[in-house]
């Protein structure tokens, strides 16, 4: 049967186009359960179960499917993910509305209806001739689709009473809308909102925990004192930002401070682009990158960012009293140049919220089913819950989600989704580092799996057309020990003409991976390896990434060479691109490869080649930094791991050898050879990475503690800084250097990925080079894969297409790169982390020197050289006088009593694991010298330390 639409619509050119919609109409769309003779099996894929068995419902006790609405399925995904929860029958209807609203969502209802164990079943209603209805005149959108999920649910239990006679199946439709509740009872379908009828299955009391809490009067606390403004609607807002009156930006809270934020203003606006906001009423409930709308306040109450370090701690829950106080505190005297643009949050223009991993902090109260969850990310603020099993997640890392934050609640409120396991066991610590840095971890589908090459691999004649066989060359690796995805490998000859010839070969990774499949999809969403201490999650499966891409010794791989002819004093002659067919003579480590060149009689071609390498590689660093390339120092570390505990024993920061430099030489190389000939061929398109200069005013605290040091640092150009950073040595104190550099590294901004037509300044800071790309890691970084797939067409071994030469599209991949890349650091950060406090719970306490980096108001942030850690000293703790401080900002210093410390002073601390906190246990700094009467501990006391908390919780810890 055909419906048919006709309706006539303006074109651009003025005329007039008529456009027939048509809209078939089948009887012979099945409803889904197994077995249902008047269907005939006319469905596939997932089927209901003919008798669900599972459910027993208080509300009704016979056999159900059930039929829930749009906004049971956005609000309560969690409770209908769960495994209790079977035979749900999903409208057409329905997803589409959901897609339309929540692509997250959308997603997740897709996976459960592809999971057979589920029995969920997809319905076309929209076009079954039976339940399909017209929008009726007067009718809006929203109300037709109410009824169409009405008839549908109908029509269900008509259609399954012909199943036999004695079937006594029903169909129940579950809604959180009152009134369309009522309809439904009125036309006698059987309804109940989402929470009656979870709350009804007595065999599974744990589901009530997942139900969000919707209402926000209902969830009201019963003071009822309001705390916070009301948010201005959405039409209010727009009109807003249109004329000016309020600006609209990314809400950034501040992981030091829980009463402070920022507010980084979209567009192009020089002016005001980061907004400051103190103080719990001027937050307003906005949540850590949600968008918001802020308004300015007028100069008179412009603030300075605070150096108070203060967290949410307090057990009382709506103590906004003792939040004004601690306000109160962020408030001090400073001079007018230091003051900042400030402003409240007026509304939410888009909530960013996700699930949040943490802990309960669970009530004092008896048999309260209320509890404070205590997000691991300080960013968040603390999310009420209501669950009955409290005494169970105890000790718990486990997964809240936010439902809403009403204007009387000093807390926002949520539901508990998930159960991770044990604080403070590496499993559960690293799901938990892996979830909240949001790094895409599941194994991968099968789907992707099926694109990956057939075993036993080997190289085909087709694979050799447009492949230059190098199989000669004495090529070798040198990476990290244990690495298994090598992605580079190298070659140095002397050409009979006296020059040299160098390679760089790379694995050829966009052989395998084609554009557009499910392999090249995920890989593009994962966009970076993520390394952690002991894990490594891969970009590309591991058939790729250890075997058929990883350009291993004495085997046969594809690659992707640049090739280059210099004369002796490493001057480019030419320069030649091509895909070839390589085997590496040698796997070498930094440290075996330091060997050969030192080794005076070693003298085999492999040495001989790395010798002809690092020579030539000293000359290029001499060049890069004489243009101003810059050499700044992070502290790296690297943990000995117990080989049956897997625990780590021994921390030792990161030793590099000349052998390092001399690859990286080579790599820079090749990614600015590369990024020239791709933006020659593509000057709109080409995938280029950049490291913008820094504003001057992040330079001050560098310039700030080198003149405390009587040293000045030049930064108005990176030669300058360069050149300023060599000079900068004292004989006295050779640490400083490293310590000023280390220094630098803070003030840098992010390096970035953009598309070469959507941006002009193309200008590696850092480097010192006016253009450079990602090229020689493609089994590790998704950027790579598109420079190699640009290049390729560019030297014509392969073909575009469409996504490859289109800028936006192209942007977009380096928006998500970017932010993958971001998360990958902060996640690796957060593993080491967690590796260093094991160290520290086996080692107990130590001892050992530190140099201060930076003086805050009540704190100093010191770091230990031993064991290249960072760590907080801080001077005001709960229930002990607060000793005399005195901040300065300009030189800067602290002032303790009588003790005055700048940066870089050094100091010595005791190191000691804090688990009093389960949540976020740390490790714990406290002055052993200078000796501060009141304030440092005598070295060999630490007595007056509760490191465990209760007892109770340390036999937690020590499971």
């Amino acid at each position: 049967m055909l419906k048919s639409k006709t309706f006539l619509k303006k074109t651009r050119a003025g005329g007039v186009m008529k456009i027939v919609r048509e809209h078939y109409l089948r009887d012979d769309i099945g409803c889904g359960a197994a077995g249902c003779t008047a269907c005939g099996g006319a469905h596939e894929g997932p089927a209901l179960e003919p008798q669900p068995q599972d459910l027993a419902s208080s509300l009704c006790p016979q056999p159900h499917y059930l039929l829930p609405d749009t906004n049971v399925l956005l609000h309560q995904i969690d409770v209908l993910e769960d495994p209790a929860i079977r035979n749900v029958i999903v409208l057409q209807t329905v997803l589409q509305e959901v897609r339309n609203r929540s692509a997250p969502v959308y997603k997740r209802i897709r996976d459960v209806t592809n999971n057979q164990e589920k029995h969920f079943y997809t319905f076309t209603n929209e076009h079954h001739r039976e339940t399909y209805v017209e929008q009726e005149k007067g009718e809006n959108a929203n109300d037709r689709n109410d009824r169409a999920i009405r008839v549908a649910a109908k029509w269900y239990n008509e259609h399954l009473k012909k199943m036999s006679t004695d079937n006594q199946l029903q169909v129940i439709f579950i809604t959180n809308d009152r009134k369309n509740k009522e309809k439904a009872v009125e036309e006698g379908i059987p309804a109940f909102t989402c929470e009656e009828y979870i709350k009804s299955l007595t065999a599974n009391p744990e589901l009530i925990d997942r139900l969000a809490c919707l209402s926000e009067e209902g969830n009201e606390i019963e003071s009822g004192k309001i705390i916070f403004s009301e948010h201005l609607p959405l039409s209010k807002l727009q009109q807003g930002i249109k004329s000016g009156t309020y600006l609209q930006g990314t809400f950034r809270a501040s992981r030091e401070n829980y009463l402070e934020a920022t507010v980084w203003i979209h567009g192009d606006n020089e002016e005001n682009k980061e907004i400051i906001l103190q103080g719990l009423k001027h937050l307003n409930r906005a949540i850590h990158e949600d968008i918001v709308a802020v308004e300015l306040l007028p100069k008179s109450q412009w603030v300075a960012p605070s150096s108070v370090v203060l967290h949410d701690e307090g057990q009382n829950e709506d103590d906004v009293e003792k939040e004004e106080e601690r306000e109160q505190m962020l408030k001090t005297a400073v001079s007018e140049k230091m003051l900042k643009p400030t402003g409240r949050v007026v509304g939410i223009i888009k909530r960013n919220w996700r699930p949040y991993c943490g802990m309960l902090s669970k009530s004092d109260i008896k048999e309260s089913r209320r509890h404070l969850f205590t997000p691991a990310d300080k960013r968040i603020p603390r999310i009420r819950i209501e669950t009955r099993q409290a005494s169970t997640l105890e000790g718990r890392r486990i997964i809240v989600a936010i439902d809403g934050w009403p204007r009387n609640s000093r807390y926002p409120n949520g539901h508990f989704v998930k159960n991770l396991g044990d604080v403070g066991e590496k499993e559960t610590e690293t799901e938990v580092l892996l979830l909240e840095h949001d790094v895409p971890h599941q194994p991968f589908s099968q789907a992707v799996l099926s694109f990956l090459p057939k075993m036993p691999w080997s190289i085909t004649e087709k694979d050799m057309k447009n492949r230059e066989d190098l199989r000669h060359l004495c090529i070798c690796s040198v990476d990290p020990p244990g690495c298994t995805d090598i992605d580079d490998a190298l070659h140095c000859r002397e050409l009979e003409n006296g020059n040299l010839e160098v390679g760089v070969h790379i694995a050829d990774v966009s052989h395998f991976i084609r554009p557009g499949n499910a392999l090249d999809q995920e890989s593009a969403r994962r966009g970076t390896t993520v390394y952690l201490c002991e894990k490594r999650i891969d970009m590309v499966p591991e058939l790729l990434s250890s075997n058929l891409c990883s350009l291993k010794c004495d085997v046969d791989r594809l690659a992707f060479s640049c090739i280059w002819e210099m004369n002796h004093s490493a001057e480019i002659l030419k320069t030649k691109f091509t895909k070839s067919v390589i085997n590496s003579k040698a796997s070498l480590t930094y440290a075996e490869a330091q060997l050969r060149i030192d080794s005076a009689n070693i003298r085999d071609d492999i040495t001989t080649s790395l010798r002809g390498l690092n020579k030539l590689a000293k000359i290029l660093k001499k060049r890069r930094i004489e243009k101003g390339a810059l050499t700044l120092s992070s502290p790296e570390v690297r943990f000995h791991m117990d080989s049956e505990t897997h625990d780590p024993i021994d921390l030792q920061t990161k030793e590099l050898r000349e052998t390092n430099s001399m690859v990286e030489e080579f790599m820079l190389l090749a990614n600015i050879s590369v990024a020239k000939k791709i933006h020659e061929e593509f000057s709109e398109h080409a995938l280029l990475r950049k490291h913008p200069a820094p504003p001057p005013s992040n330079y001050e605290i560098l310039v700030k503690a080198a003149r405390s040091r009587n040293l000045e640092i030049k930064t108005d150009t990176a030669k300058s800084l360069a050149e300023s950073l060599d000079q900068a040595e004292s004989p006295t104190f050779p640490y400083l250097n490293t310590l000023l550099r280390i220094l630098a590294t803070r003030c840098m901004m992010q390096a970035v990925y953009f598309c070469s037509g959507m941006d002009n300044d193309f200008h590696h800071y850092g480097l010192a080079s006016p253009i450079y790309t990602h090229f020689t890691s493609p089994i590790r970084r998704y950027a790579d894969v598109i420079v190699h797939r640009l290049l390729a067409v560019a030297i014509g071994a392969d073909c575009t297409y469409p996504e490859l030469t289109d800028k936006h599209k192209l942007a977009d991949i380096c928006k998500n790169l970017n932010y993958r890349h971001k998360m990958a650091q902060y996640a690796q950060r957060a593993s080491v982390a967690f590796h260093t406090q094991l160290f520290f719970k086996s080692k107990g306490l130590v001892s050992e020197e530190a140099y201060i980096l930076f003086v805050r108001k009540n704190a100093i942030v010191v770091l230990i050289p031993k064991y290249g850690l960072e760590g907080t000293v801080f001077f005001e703790e709960k229930d002990k006088p607060n000793p005399r401080l005195i901040y300065d900002d300009e030189i800067p210093s602290l002032k303790i009593e009588d003790t005055v410390f700048h940066v870089f002073d050094k100091v010595k601390v005791k190191i000691m694991l804090d688990s009093s906190n389960l949540q976020h246990q740390k490790l714990r700094m406290s002055l052993v010298e200078p000796q501060i009467p009141g304030i440092s501990l005598p070295p060999d006391d630490i007595s007056n330390m509760n490191l465990n908390g209760p007892e109770k919780k340390k036999m937690k810890l020590e499971k």
